[in-house]
């Protein structure tokens, strides 16, 4: 279980919690109450593509990261050098396209849960300790257009994720838990392996309260439940370093890849049983996302290779075509075709036994790191790229193959 957190912290404070510079074990404690982030400008609505000059300088600023909206689908937010921005998947060509706030310093890392009007925001790396830099967690009250509170560590922030009510601030070794209410102290924490890309997820169900994050040895996946049940769930998923993770919305599943990137396996989180196995492809590869759809009937994996697979997880454990071809070939004269056919299976080099995409979507050459997300309406994807390049495709589950590219816009 997730040790509590016993270093000493300031004194919680009222219910609008206010700014705190909180230890993160590397050095001594301390506190203090630096003053308020003041309220960034919003420039107005306008369109990705205008070239008119808008509230922040003209020059073009670099693209740090983007994600998905943790809620309702048709949402994603972006970290610049000179803010964030939030998008409306709908309306990309529109004027009210996107929101854009400037904050000095840029932004670094963005997680966002409107369906609560919260979003997390990270600095980017900066020298200036006057400006937002990567060792700091701003909240931002969406309803409000303000921060209403932050905290700083002594280490880089590598990844934010949100639940409700939850924060979970990763850092190199250690994944922080906070409420949001007593954003000044933390109430949990998980000791991790050197965990530099900032790998974990949180469900996001009402029902169910989960989180999974690397072990603290190679190739370990720790399942931290905490609701309905309070236990602990260590899985070896790989013989290599986990490079990525993703929980089904109903956190039933975990997503995990490698740092090989060849294999993608499914686990069930309440036993940590594998339920499938996935094959990207036969060379190695960084997966940059996992994500399952709403139903938990399809994943979608992209990696640096410039394709982005679907697979499905109700499938069978052998790929359909290859099954089939193997079965036309065998002897069907008597019951020994059958129990041929199954020693064939048993023997298969584990290459052919693992399953294959079900759809792909191609990106152009040179494509730069997108993640991927399921969209609102049946068998959608939708792609962001940090080349500013938004895709939103469909595949047919009959057919297979490549999918139908039905939407393309440069939104930076």
């Amino acid at each position: 279980m997730p040790q509590p957190c016993t270093e000493e912290h300031p004194p919680q404070q009222p219910r609008n919690f206010l700014p705190a510079t909180i230890d993160d074990g590397d050095a001594n404690n301390k506190s203090e109450r630096p003053q308020t982030p003041e309220v960034p400008n919003e420039s107005p609505h306008k369109p990705a593509h205008n070239s008119e000059k808008s509230t922040v300088d003209s020059a073009p600023a670099a693209l740090r990261h983007v994600s998905f909206n943790k809620g309702k689908a048709g949402y994603f937010a972006t970290g610049t050098d000179r803010g964030f921005r939030i998008y409306n998947c709908c309306e990309l060509s529109s004027e009210l396209g996107y929101r854009e706030y400037e904050v000095p310093g840029g932004i670094g890392n963005v997680e966002m849960l409107l369906d609560h009007c919260v979003i997390a925001l990270v600095g980017s790396q900066n020298m200036d300790t006057q400006n937002p830099d990567n060792t700091k967690v701003m909240m931002w009250n969406d309803q409000r257009r303000k921060f209403c509170g932050e905290i700083s560590f002594k280490s880089k922030v590598h990844a934010l994720r949100l639940r409700r009510n939850r924060i979970f601030v990763v850092l190199e070794h250690k994944i922080y838990e906070y409420r949001l209410r007593n954003f000044l102290r933390p109430v949990n924490q998980i000791d991790t392996l050197p965990n530099p890309k900032g790998i974990c997820d949180v469900s996001r169900g009402a029902e169910s309260f989960v989180l999974v994050c690397p072990g603290q040895q190679k190739g370990q996946v720790r399942v931290e439940h905490y609701s309905p049940s309070k236990k602990t769930k260590l899985i070896t998923a790989h013989d290599s370093d986990i490079a990525c993770l993703a929980l089904s919305t109903d956190s039933k599943f975990v997503a995990t890849a490698s740092a090989k990137g060849t294999l993608v396996r499914v686990f069930n989180t309440d036993e940590g049983e594998l339920v499938r196995e996935f094959r990207r492809g036969a060379d190695r590869a960084e997966i940059q996302s996992l994500a399952f759809s709403p139903s938990a009937e399809w994943l979608a994996v992209s990696s640096d290779k410039g394709t982005v697979h679907v697979f499905s997880l109700k499938s069978g454990n052998l790929d359909s075509s290859l099954e089939a071809k193997l079965e036309s070939e065998l002897p069907r004269t008597s019951s020994s075709g059958s129990w041929l056919l199954a020693s064939v299976k048993s023997v298969l080099p584990k290459y052919f036994r693992s399953e294959w995409s079900a759809a792909q979507f191609r990106l152009p050459e040179g494509s730069q790191p997108v993640v991927a997300s399921f969209g609102q309406e049946k068998h959608e994807l939708m792609i962001v790229g940090l080349d500013g390049s938004f895709y939103r495709c469909k595949f047919d589950p009959a057919i297979g193959g490549e999918m139908t590219q039905i939407e393309y816009h440069k939104f930076y």
